[in-house]
């Protein structure tokens, strides 16, 4: 249920789901309140908090001047978002200087992300990759199988081949369009223009989805997360209604099929980016909605 004004309005309708009458959906949302609580890793390179999903994991990072963050034999692309800071990613030899207020998505195997003036550094990852999904903080939340949420399936490779692929922000307003969407293989990430003040409460967007996660990282201001748990046909699977309040810097993992609608609370501006794992297809079917389209097909 969007307000006329929200271009999710215009999304297709799927078919009433069947599987919301079944047990056995209900899956508890996954916190981080990374302002409030101790990093996974806090060494020489910086502080980095660790919170995943089923499909993606973020780590979030204030990194130290001079940091080096490696991956060897990456599993497969992941994304870096870099809200101020600048920095120098390199990938099997290639190295190239990214700005603040920027989006890059790097391939898989051996690279790095050199900070030279430290700052924050968001990185999103597939669950794929267990070393970093099993120093999560909620690492033990995915043993009971969430047997809803199909296994993941990369989308097609990037046309042209792999490569350091890195998009600006700095992208004008656009009537009927959704934020700021940009995917890859593993990824979709729609870093929302700031909500300067308060959202209009008369304006909220409750909506579900029936078989994926939506990740929510709050960069700055404040938010209240609204949760509703679809009745099941067993009392076990029901919960509370929950108005979980998260500043920032935090995420919320958001399961299927828990109805949701986010308002911003901050008096000032409060920066909110959307996480999916695998990338949307409705989203992606709405043109002009996904800023590289081009650079990543869509499956066949």
């Amino acid at each position: 249920m969007y307000d006329k004004s929200d271009p999710r309005a215009s999304l297709v309708s799927k078919p009433a789901a069947s599987t919301i009458a079944q047990t056995g959906l209900i899956a508890e949302p996954q916190e981080g309140f990374f302002y409030a609580s101790p990093p996974q890793i806090n060494d020489a390179s910086g502080k980095t908090w660790l919170l995943r999903g089923h499909n993606f994991l973020v780590a979030y990072t204030e990194a130290a001047p001079g940091a080096v963050f490696t991956r060897d034999a990456q599993q497969d692309e992941y994304a870096v978002l870099l809200p101020k800071a600048e920095a120098v990613v390199s990938w099997r030899g290639s190295a190239e200087e990214v700005s603040g207020n920027s989006l890059t998505f790097v391939p898989p195997g051996d690279s790095s992300l050199c900070l030279p003036e430290g700052g924050v550094v968001v990185r999103f990852f597939s669950t794929r990759n267990t070393d970093l999904a099993e120093a999560c903080v909620n690492a033990q939340g995915y043993e009971v199988p969430r047997g809803h949420i199909p296994e993941f399936t990369p989308w097609p490779d990037p046309v042209g081949g792999w490569k350091i692929r890195s998009y600006s922000l700095d992208v004008p307003k656009q009537e009927g369009r959704f934020g700021r969407i940009f995917r890859c293989t593993t990824l979709m990430i729609n870093v929302l223009e700031p909500f300067e003040g308060p959202r209009d409460p008369s304006k909220m967007s409750p909506h579900h989805h029936d078989d994926f996660e939506q990740g929510s990282l709050a960069l700055k201001g404040d938010f209240t997360h609204y949760l509703r748990w679809a009745w099941t046909s067993d009392m076990a699977d029901w919960r509370e209604d929950r108005a979980v309040k998260m500043g920032a810097p935090s995420m919320l993992v958001i399961p299927p099929p828990v109805i949701h609608t986010t308002r911003a609370t901050g008096a000032g501006e409060n920066d909110l980016v959307d996480i999916f794992s695998p990338p949307r297809e409705d989203f992606s079917a709405k043109p002009g909605w996904v800023l590289n389209a081009e650079d990543y097909p869509m499956p066949d």
